[in-house]
């Protein structure tokens, strides 16, 4: 039987401790910020990160270099027959697209998974991935299982400040001035390809509602075969720091009681788009081995 490694990249929110002691590897994603190049949890912390985002630092997302992605595939392979790769989705970054073709010269020793996930869901794509293959999976059949669920998967997101969207060219200045004055709470949605405005919301109480109604709503006519916490992963995600967002983190656990629910930072690649205070609830199919 093939011995067979579990990668994914930062944007999982996975650190660097973490993933060696859930034993995966995590990719660290780069980063350019005023032109200086960084890695995310090698030599670039989130306070940091958020430091120089709130000094209106120029900071641009970008790809890993193909050579980068090459070594760290060459390394985990001298330990292990295969690599399944779960990069953040391809609808997101190119990153995907780059590794799928890198893998080509690998004669079958790694494959890329696309299955759309990016944050706790891709967090939970890689936990999949690690369990299928203590099940006894093949690399070839972890890709196809989480490729054929991708859409098994909802994020919800409200944003805190509309000066990024509008920096990104997703809100248009009037629209950003607007709705800074009458307290509008854009709800954003990530699901399978697409990155798209869900609904607005007058402030951060009835954006909260509508995303949990809707976490509800999805659950109960998306997967009508589904029920509780051994059909569904919810998770929590947020921009910022981890105390102003432990509220969040506790109203979900009120909300949906009997789940438990992880939190993590939101990958820095949606971060640089969103800015800080964000909050986020994610839905995911359990997938069952």
């Amino acid at each position: 039987m093939n011995k067979i490694a579990i990668a994914t990249d930062s944007n999982s929110g996975i650190t660097q401790e973490q993933a060696r002691q859930l034993g995966i590897f995590v990719l660290p994603m780069p980063f350019y910020i005023n032109d200086e190049l960084f890695l995310e949890d090698i030599t670039l912390t989130q306070e940091q990160f958020y430091q120089r985002l709130a000094e209106d630092a120029d900071v641009k997302t970008t790809q890993p270099a193909p050579g980068d992605v090459m070594e760290f595939w060459d390394k985990i392979l001298q330990e292990y027959d295969q690599v399944v790769h779960i990069p953040m989705s391809s609808s997101l970054s190119s990153s995907c697209e780059t590794a799928k073709m890198l893998a080509q010269d690998y004669d079958g020793r790694v494959e890329v998974v696309n299955n759309q996930r990016i944050s706790v869901t891709q967090r939970q794509s890689a936990l999949d991935a690690l369990a299928l293959v203590q099940a006894g999976k093949s690399a070839v059949e972890i890709r196809e299982l989480l490729e054929q669920t991708k859409f098994d998967s909802d994020i919800y997101i409200t944003v805190d400040t509309l000066k990024y969207l509008k920096k990104g060219g997703r809100c248009t200045p009037a629209a950003a001035a607007i709705g800074t004055v009458l307290g509008i709470k854009p709800v954003l949605r990530i699901k399978g390809e697409k990155l798209d405005s869900f609904a607005k919301a007058r402030g951060w109480k009835a954006a909260k509602k509508t995303m949990l109604d809707t976490i509800r709503k999805v659950m109960q006519e998306d997967f009508p075969d589904c029920s509780g916490p051994e059909d569904f992963h919810i998770a929590a995600a947020y921009t910022g720091d981890r105390e102003s967002a432990q509220e969040w983190l506790e109203e979900l656990e009120q909300a949906f009681p009997g789940y438990p629910i992880h939190m993590d930072p939101l990958s820095l690649s949606v971060a640089c788009h969103i800015g800080p205070g964000a909050r986020a609830v994610t839905v995911t199919k359990a997938l069952h081995i």
